[in-house]
């Protein structure tokens, strides 16, 4: 059977596109980075690191005075059971020592004299530290300065002419490239791990001035302290913290970018410790109802919840209810944007803030002071007072003055929330306990003054609410059925 010229053309053209395609995806296969360079060159600069820690001794029981210690057999059981509790006759009632307790983690090089970086938690409450070069060798290192609130610790070791990393910017760092990890998980020295960037800017709770990298490179412990590479060999993290719900990998992994590991080692070079910029307010996020309440077209920004006395925001002229969306000309999207840029920020500068205020946009100069030491803001018990029911399907109470001064409360301010049913109050998120402030950005001074603003409250539109809880104020959107 003879084929047509124009058929044999269509089959030569389709051999040849073939032919292309599957070139083409050969190109791509050999186009997938090749990690082996980079752990041959910076491999050696990747450390492995041990903690010794002396644990308590448990003080054995006493017997009571004149009562003599009645002998037990030496061997079996029982001899073992008294000596556990008792210890062996003659004995002092503690024991001596205790047994050390041992960490493991990873940490790397960044100057040839023998800096190296890991985290804080890796370290803390160590009396020894032990360093394990890729040579085998083991050096005893001394802790310059830890940072609990970035989770970063500067060692150093007595010895020179180390391997040592090179770093990236953190301006420069990309969601979806390639990254490598090397590290000690479950103490396999210098295993690696691959992935890409997931996410950046991510805040955890427990660090919230740290704009985490999030990743789906395989880190575990053991992994903490150690770096994350970029395919330049740059370090641009610090991996830190895994999100699991077994205790292993489940493919989110968070490490901390390189700018801020660098300003946290400069400061613990020169002064052992380190200082952060403080705004002195309680911030939360601005939701879809929030924004309506405010008359916002989207959510965005910082919303002040509470700002704290004496503090730049309340010498600024910062107010509860305004919602910050610049910082020192940074734009603020979400809450969790804030603290980190305040924290970088120089302390004593005069800095502006952008912000939201009754609907307006208006800017204010703040001066940054120096973040204190420790913050705790807690609220205590309420007592029940007078209460009075409301269209809003709740029971609030005045609020004794003993109750105001618990509260921090400066005026006459707030009414305590007794009970709440199901209803637009209960939609909202309003629960017994709280201490109602705000209503519709008008303070409440107590029971009659709620009822009054209730009443004037616009139907089938969201109105912002402040209360105050145990862990902070907190803003949340009321609206009332048309």
């Amino acid at each position: 059977m003879r084929t047509s010229p124009m058929t044999r053309l269509t089959l030569h053209i389709s051999w040849l596109c073939l032919a292309l395609l599957l070139l083409s995806g050969a190109a791509t296969a050999r186009e997938l980075p090749d990690f082996t360079v980079l752990v041959e060159n910076y491999g050696p600069a990747v450390v492995n690191i041990s903690t010794k820690q002396k644990v308590k001794a448990r003080p054995h029981m006493r017997l009571p005075p004149g009562v003599p210690m009645p002998e037990f057999p030496e061997e079996g059981p029982w001899g073992d059971l008294f000596r556990h509790f008792f210890g062996n006759p003659g004995e002092m009632p503690e024991a001596p020592g205790g047994e050390d307790a041992r960490s493991l983690g990873s940490g790397f090089i960044i100057d040839g004299d023998g800096f190296i970086l890991t985290n804080n938690h890796v370290v803390e409450g160590a009396d020894e530290i032990l360093v394990r070069l890729n040579d085998r060798r083991e050096l005893v290192a001394k802790l310059i300065g830890a940072d609990k609130r970035s989770d970063l610790a500067l060692l150093k070791v007595d010895a020179s002419g180390l391997p040592v990393v090179k770093f990236g910017q953190g301006d420069k760092i990309k969601v979806g490239e390639w990254v490598m990890a090397i590290g000690s998980p479950f103490g396999f020295d210098h295993s690696v791990s691959v992935g890409v960037v997931s996410a950046l800017g991510r805040s955890l709770p427990s660090e919230s001035y740290v704009p985490f990298i999030q990743t789906d490179v395989a880190i575990n412990p053991g992994n903490s302290g150690g770096p994350l590479f970029n395919l330049d060999g740059e370090v641009i993290g610090i991996n830190s913290q895994i999100y699991s719900r077994t205790g292993g990998f489940m493919g989110l992994s968070f490490a901390i970018p390189v700018d801020v590991a660098l300003d946290v080692v400069a400061q613990l070079k020169q002064k052992g410790y380190v200082s952060r910029g403080w705004l002195g307010v309680l911030i939360q996020d601005v939701t879809r109802e929030l924004a309506e309440s405010f008359g916002m077209k989207r959510p965005a920004g910082a919303l002040v919840a509470k700002v704290l006395k004496d503090g730049p925001a309340a010498k600024a002229g910062i107010e509860v209810g305004d919602i910050i969306l610049e910082f020192g000309g940074k734009s603020i999207d979400s809450s969790s944007d804030l603290p980190p840029v305040v924290g970088r920020s120089p302390i004593g500068a005069d800095t502006k803030v952008s912000l939201i205020r009754n609907g307006k946009r208006t800017t204010l100069n703040v001066r940054v002071e120096e973040l204190p030491k420790e913050e705790e803001l807690t609220l205590a018990e309420s007592k029940p007072g007078k209460s009075s029911d409301n269209v809003l399907n709740m029971t609030v109470a005045d609020l004794t003055p003993e109750q105001r001064k618990e509260l921090g409360l400066d005026k006459r301010q707030g009414v305590l929330v007794q009970q709440v049913e199901a209803g637009p109050a209960q939609e909202a998120g309003l629960r017994r306990g709280d201490v109602l402030l705000k209503l519709n950005n008008v303070d409440v001074d107590n029971v009659a003054h709620f009822n009054r603003l209730v009443t004037d409250l616009p139907a089938g539109k969201s109105v912002p609410v402040l209360v105050q809880r145990r862990n902070g104020p907190l803003f949340l959107a009321l609206r009332l059925p048309k």
